[in-house]
């Protein structure tokens, strides 16, 4: 059996109808499309799901419906396990303490088996402070709570030292390292305990990560290609290693152009160009330049994913 919050998850990207609502039948969609491809869990409402520019509601809302849709599926052989739901790790995170966890008993509400919380972002509080606010958050809750890292969007970088700390809270299970410093993901692994779930935040460093003691990705590559994506990582999890570094190269160029402007941008345009869904942001993400759009473009065509738009890679 799979231990839950390993393998690859896909932060998914947030579908809005053309007059700007969520579009709840293309969350499902999106949400069986992963399941039906294998991904091991589903994670609504990060970065990726342009969470910033949703209300409380909305955010919550989302959390619902992936919710329901990774239940629908259970028993059908779908997803990381045979009768097995694939379960929802719902972003819940922000500079203020008391509002995360209103934030995370909402998730909790929605019925989200675990949360995705990211570090304080503007403040810059202090390493004891990290510590305080994340042992404040998992006292609030029975939910496994997993780390978000990314000190290149919130100016706020969790030290190694201080994700040892965090891993001696029962329910603070991993973390989500985005920091793109291998020294210091490394470092981490050698200090937390073997059952603390180091995931690499970026997808072309997921099998660097995961030779050095990673347990998998949360993936922006996986809204396009969950199944590979999912293969990837499966082909490191048992080593091997060459059929794990085989699809990383074809990948590659997917991973790097889903950031060639700020995500999720990229990652939309691609799923637009695919089919999959209205291209429409909220500001402040617009869409990509034009010099941006035919690379994207280019890699789609080279991967033949705008081929298969239907089908769910």
């Amino acid at each position: 059996m799979r231990t839950r919050w390993t393998g690859c998850g896909t932060a998914l990207v947030t579908p809005f109808t053309r007059d700007g609502a969520i579009d709840e039948p293309a969350i499902r969609r999106l949400a069986r499309r992963q399941i039906d491809a294998g991904i091991h869990f589903l994670v609504p409402c990060g970065t990726t799901g342009e969470s910033p520019t949703l209300s409380a509601d909305e955010r919550r809302r989302v959390v619902e419906l992936v919710v329901a849709e990774a239940a629908s599926a259970k028993g059908s052989g779908a997803g990381s396990g045979e009768g097995a739901a694939v379960p929802v790790l719902a972003g819940a995170g922000g500079y203020d303490t008391r509002e995360v966890i209103e934030a995370v008993h909402a998730m909790e509400r929605a019925g989200a088996q675990g949360i995705l919380s990211v570090t304080p972002y503007y403040n810059k509080p202090t390493q004891d402070g990290l510590f305080q606010h994340y042992r404040a958050i998992a006292d609030s809750t029975t939910l496994p709570i997993i780390v978000y890292n990314v000190p290149g969007r919130t100016g706020c970088n969790v030290e190694p030292a201080t994700i040892a700390r965090l891993a001696a809270i029962a329910n603070i299970v991993g973390v989500k390292e985005a920091s793109g410093n291998m020294m210091q993901i490394a470092d981490v692994c050698a200090r937390v305990p073997p059952d603390f779930l180091v995931l690499s935040g970026d997808d072309g460093m997921t099998l660097p990560v995961m030779a050095v003691g990673g347990r998998g990705v949360i993936s922006v590559a996986g809204n396009e290609v969950p199944g590979e994506m999912s293969r990837m990582v499966e082909a490191a999890e048992r080593g091997d290693w060459q059929a794990a570094r085989a699809l990383h190269a074809r990948l590659w160029p997917l991973m790097t152009i889903n950031f060639v402007e700020s995500n999720p941008m990229p990652v939309k345009a691609a799923m637009a160009k695919m089919g999959l869904l209205d291209e429409v942001y909220r500001l402040p993400m617009v869409s990509p330049r034009d010099e941006s759009r035919l690379r994207i473009e280019q890699v789609l065509r080279d991967l033949d994913l705008v081929a298969h738009a239907g089908a769910a890679r």
